[in-house]
């Protein structure tokens, strides 16, 4: 167990940030965004020095779950490029969080190229009769619009998270498309491979999502994750 569930078991918590839910899927070999979790604008200013420029900033809590939608538009502030935007949107997030009563931190994190490769979601609940299930399909709004996705029973081989990428009405996607590279599938596999025994190994775990998780023709990159465990 890492200490990001130890801690947020230890606080009877039922979510982790989201830089404690990328901590978890690092600590299982998948790749996520470099990031840095901060306490005020001057810190998270620092961060985005350290980490480089483009940046992105956002709302850093247990609670806040679909930060998009969170603080009236500011829980994720993306493509900061100057000192001035960081602290801005990191002074935003800090008084959104006062007006809605939570103690919020800010997760500055290295922007990703979103062009270089294909969003997709890989995701696992815990149903109440099959227990531990994965799923696959495109990401962003994508999966709510088309309920393109394939489904397992966790835990699973990568060969059957590599078909369950071929099941896919979008699976030509994957394979390049006028022009577009072909993406890993293999690395989409791990993470869904990867999924599926964290939650197959941690009971408390409800459910985990990654979306999007960015793949790439070599890797491919959680952009955003979520853990969230049983009441």
């Amino acid at each position: 167990m890492t200490d990001a569930l130890e801690a947020a078991r230890d606080e009877q918590r039922s979510a982790l940030t989201e830089a404690e839910a990328k901590e978890l899927l690092a600590s299982r070999g998948l790749s996520v965004p470099d990031g840095e979790t901060v306490a005020s604008s001057e810190e998270a200013v620092e961060a985005a020095e350290r980490i480089g420029y483009p940046v992105v900033a956002k709302v850093s809590a247990p609670s806040v779950q679909h930060k998009s939608e969170w603080g009236s538009g500011v829980g994720v502030n993306v493509n900061l490029t100057t000192p001035d935007e960081v602290r801005t949107a990191a002074v935003d997030i800090f008084e959104a969080a006062d007006r809605e009563g939570i103690d919020a931190a800010v997760f500055v994190e290295e922007a990703a190229d979103l062009e270089a490769g294909l969003e997709v979601i890989v995701g696992g609940t815990r149903d109440p009769s099959f227990g531990p299930t994965v799923l696959v399909g495109l990401g962003g709004i994508t999966v709510e619009v088309l309920q393109d996705t394939s489904h397992r029973i966790a835990p699973i081989s990568t060969a059957e998270a590599v078909a369950m990428t071929r099941e896919l009405e979008a699976s030509p996607l994957f394979d390049g498309y006028r022009g577009s590279p072909a993406v890993d599938r293999e690395a989409i596999a791990e993470a869904i491979v990867t999924v599926g025994e964290i939650l197959s190994n941690n009971e408390e775990i409800r459910e985990i999502e990654i979306n999007p998780l960015l793949a790439e023709s070599d890797r491919a990159v959680a952009l955003d994750a979520l853990v969230s465990f049983e009441d």
